[in-house]
């Protein structure tokens, strides 16, 4: 997926951070990509990237226009359609994580034609795809699972590559979304894959390899939500996973978009991984937590990973605030690496 940047962030009027994942990830993880950020009357969430219309960004070099905001059911509203067409205008590509395709808009599909202008739906899969087979590969694997969905796995995928890969390893990310792919550059956004073959475009994103070799595969969903739980199975089967990192955030009540879910415990949430996981890598256990601890101050963030490393006798970390230093050193003990 050849796309160029760097990258002009499109956040429209968000006024919720993680509706704005699309934006946030590479402004966070690849931020060498990205110019700025455009925000319109009403947007309250930030990258942190300047601010900038489509006009200036182009001025300053952008080259690809990123619709940064994901909603439910990754619908394209139509007020975000002038912006693009804008962009296509002054010479920008267009890239979309959404479920509905860009080429599927006539206005869009017609000015991108005209300015010969690419459009990238990053979020649907081109490659040919094979049903799962359980079949043992060779090299290792880690997947990121959670009590949730957006309680931050992509976030310590790539904490725990980046840290694994200052330390010399041999260790490759493997993005499983429309943010990660757009931060990596390639993957499989596995939500957009056809369920039987769920498992199958797993096991071909990390196939056989290298004895010491890592990929690191970017969780999606959760088994305990009644929408993504299927998701979360074909990732867990397809990536025959040596260890399991437990992704949390804090101070959710209820399954994120359903009010009236009840939501998992860590212990809950580990039981029914590790025995999904266990049916394609009888081996897979739990290597780590991660808890996103934004909502708390740096001392509460301490004492509560302390408390919740020895309640599970693993490693806990925030991502961001620590790094994945403990859990690549717990790896280590464990005669892993």
């Amino acid at each position: 997926m050849n796309i160029s940047f760097p990258y002009l962030l499109f956040l429209g009027d968000s006024t919720d951070v993680l509706s704005i994942k699309m934006a946030k990830g590479p402004a966070d993880w690849s931020p060498e990509k990205c110019i700025a950020e455009y925000r319109v009357e009403g947007c309250t969430v930030s990258t942190g990237l300047p601010q900038m219309n489509i006009a200036q960004a182009v001025e300053n070099g952008a080259k690809s226009f990123v619709l940064g905001m994901a909603n439910s059911g990754g619908i394209l509203d139509p007020k975000w359609v002038p912006y693009i067409i804008e962009a296509l205008k002054n010479g920008l590509d267009i890239v979309s994580g959404l479920h509905q395709k860009l080429a599927d808009n006539a206005d869009i599909a017609a000015t991108a034609k005209q300015y010969n202008r690419q459009l990238f739906d990053i979020r649907h899969p081109t490659q040919k795809l094979a049903t799962g087979t359980g079949i043992k590969r060779t090299g290792k694997r880690i997947l990121t699972v959670g009590t949730d969905c957006s309680v931050g796995k992509m976030y310590a995928s790539l904490s725990l590559t980046k840290e694994m890969q200052q330390r010399g390893l041999n260790v490759d990310f493997r993005a499983t979304g429309q943010t990660g792919i757009l931060i990596n550059g390639e993957g499989i956004a596995i939500d957009c894959v056809v369920a039987d073959f769920i498992s199958g475009a797993t096991e071909s994103l990390s196939p056989n390899n290298q004895h010491d070799h890592w990929d690191i595969i970017e969780g999606q969903g959760s088994l305990s939500h009644p929408a993504f739980a299927g998701v979360s199975l074909g990732l867990l089967h397809g990536s025959q996973p040596d260890g399991l990192i437990i992704c949390h955030a804090l101070n959710r009540t209820h399954m994120r978009g359903i009010e009236q879910s009840a939501f998992p415990s860590i212990s809950e949430t580990i039981a029914l991984n590790l025995t999904a996981a266990k049916l394609t890598n009888p081996e897979a256990k739990v290597l780590g937590i991660a808890i996103n601890t934004s909502s708390v101050s740096e001392d509460e963030a301490k004492k509560l990973c302390e408390e919740l490393s020895k309640e599970f006798a693993v490693p806990c970390i925030d991502p961001i605030r620590h790094t994945s230093k403990a859990i690549v050193d717990n790896m280590n003990e464990l005669q892993l690496l």
